[in-house]
């Protein structure tokens, strides 16, 4: 099974240009259920539908959580489908196994005004500023402005962009390429870091938008890092990552009556169930709305 493991997790980085981050993932996921099939001595080949279920309660008997149990068996699915296509095996027989139910989690995301304090850090105070200023406000206002994930972010080219358009070509999960837009300050944003990124390469060439003194280009990581720091700047309660700018994007335009499916297609979600968890933060808001302004004048 090791290397039909390894095979996998190549297919998914050359064929479905999967970050390495997701990756990673599923190769833990994959090495726990093999640990598993390694000490009761089942082949991944052979193993029933009630032998698949046993595996599920003894992660339960872990004390995993439905969420990582869901995760796993997810994995599981998606290498025992990869391997049926391979011709290897006949039957994916956790296509038929369900996942644990879980409790729904509302996406964490930033209020209108806090997102103006995260657009507006330059102009802090105690903020000083660098030749990477508009390059880290480019970037915060690139995932609020596009809906872009982190990595799809990160890989930006130059080529990629439309000036003139206001939109840039992204390459999303699985190798699929979406078109997101921008709008004016963005752009002026745009425009002017394009001058300080000159400076900032210096003799150096790179391909991708987002570069510093160091490397070609910023890391997912690298990212994550500056809006940390720009949080602390702005001192904003709320945990912000590049993710829950994704979701702040999408969150706002369902609160000013865009349309569920447009959302869908500007985030680049293959499903609308999967863009439906917005409507719950949406309709959350005009709960909380009613709950602060409306009164009941018979008390």
């Amino acid at each position: 099974m090791k290397t039909e493991i390894e095979q996998y997790l190549t297919y998914l980085k050359t064929e479905l240009n999967y970050s390495e981050n997701t990756i990673k993932s599923y190769e833990i996921e994959l090495l726990k259920y093999q640990e598993f099939l390694n000490l009761e001595q089942i082949s991944y080949k052979k193993i029933t539908k009630e032998e698949a279920r046993t595996y599920l309660k003894h992660l339960d008997k872990m004390k995993y959580k439905n969420r990582s149990i869901a995760k796993n068996v997810s994995s599981i699915r998606s290498f025992y489908r990869y391997l049926v296509n391979k011709g290897v095996l006949e039957k994916n027989i956790f296509a038929s196994i369900k996942n644990p139910k879980l409790e729904k989690k509302l996406p964490n995301y930033v209020s209108e005004l806090d997102m103006l304090k995260l657009l507006d850090f330059t102009k802090d105070e105690h903020y000083k500023k660098t030749i990477y200023t508009t390059r880290d406000l480019l970037i915060i206002e690139l995932l609020y402005d596009t809906g872009c994930r982190v990595i799809e972010l990160a890989n930006i080219k130059l080529k990629n962009i439309d000036l003139s358009e206001k939109k840039i070509r992204v390459l999303g999960k699985g190798s699929k390429e979406r078109i997101v837009f921008f709008g004016d300050y963005t752009l002026d944003t745009l425009q002017e870091y394009l001058k300080d990124r000159e400076t900032i390469l210096g003799n150096k060439n790179s391909e991708y938008l987002l570069v510093s003194k160091e490397s070609g280009a910023l890391t997912t990581r690298r990212i994550a890092q500056i809006i940390k720091k720009i949080m602390k700047i702005t001192e904003l309660k709320n945990n912000v990552t590049p993710h829950t700018l994704r979701h702040t994007f999408a969150t706002h335009l369902l609160n000013n009556d865009a349309d569920l499916r447009s959302v869908q297609e500007l985030l680049g979600h293959s499903s609308l169930s999967t863009t439906q968890i917005y409507t719950h933060v949406s309709n959350e808001r005009l709960r909380q709305v009613y709950l602060e302004t409306h009164k009941d004048y018979r008390k």
